[in-house]
């Protein structure tokens, strides 16, 4: 049996597991909970919906730009030719090329960056490395914009703390909202940015309650569950 460290069991011991918090409690709590005092902690949202992703009208995806960021330094690729090359590197984009750039990824499975863009007449090329990309979550999508002529746009989106998401197999949204140095309120705030789009994008056909739990953490730190009818109620229409 492993054994609980005494910080990991201090910060538990502030968190009442039966319990369902506010928002505003909630966050009020976590920067309490951070473990380390070597690094600043990531702190991350799960959202149990529910969807069952396996049904195509039922798949709840998006990207969402955090008003105070990830707190993340965010590598981009981007697949673009002429002036759009340029006009993501004005942007800030960390690789930019075409032929080049899906070669090095398939001869050398080269993949050290955080987020890919691309033009769409880019895509057939980018299809060609769709089994490296995939898997990891790179494959540029025009649902979430990062399938755009406008590519400055997207690439100072990304940087400035867009952040995408997909319902996984288990109906979960994960999501990073931030680091524990933030403070309640700019974790809230993001958090709230977040799960405001969640429920605009309820599909449908979605039965029963949609968004059925909340948890928040920092990556070394215990679970907080928050109330899931109080987002659900904000944001209902009347």
């Amino acid at each position: 049996m492993s054994k609980v460290g005494k910080k990991f069991k201090h910060a538990s011991s502030l968190v009442n597991r039966e319990k369902r918090y506010s928002l505003a409690e909630g966050f009020d709590l976590l920067p309490q909970t951070k473990i380390s005092e070597k690094f600043d902690e990531s702190v991350d949202i799960a959202v149990r919906l529910s969807v069952d992703p396996k049904h195509a009208d039922q798949m709840v995806r998006g990207a969402v730009n955090l008003p105070h960021g990830t707190g993340k330094t965010v590598r981009i690729a981007v697949f673009a030719k002429g002036d759009k090359a340029k006009e993501a590197m004005d942007a800030g984009a960390d690789f930019v090329g075409a032929e080049d750039l899906v070669n090095k990824v398939a001869t050398e499975n080269w993949l050290d960056f955080d987020a890919v863009v691309a033009t769409p007449d880019m895509m057939g090329l980018v299809g060609r490395i769709g089994r490296q990309l995939g898997p990891r979550g790179l494959m540029p999508n025009p649902k979430v914009g990062t399938v755009t002529f406008d590519v400055g746009k997207a690439v100072r989106e990304l940087k400035g703390g867009r952040v995408e998401f997909r319902v996984e197999k288990a109906g979960i949204v994960h999501a990073r909202i931030g680091k524990a140095s933030f403070g309640s309120t700019k974790l809230r705030e993001n958090a709230a940015t977040l799960l405001e789009l969640l429920m605009k994008l309820k599909p449908a056909t979605a039965k029963g309650t949609y968004m059925r739990s909340i948890v928040v953490s920092t990556t070394m730190g215990p679970g907080i569950k928050l109330d899931a009818n109080e987002v659900a109620a904000a944001h209902e229409t009347p």
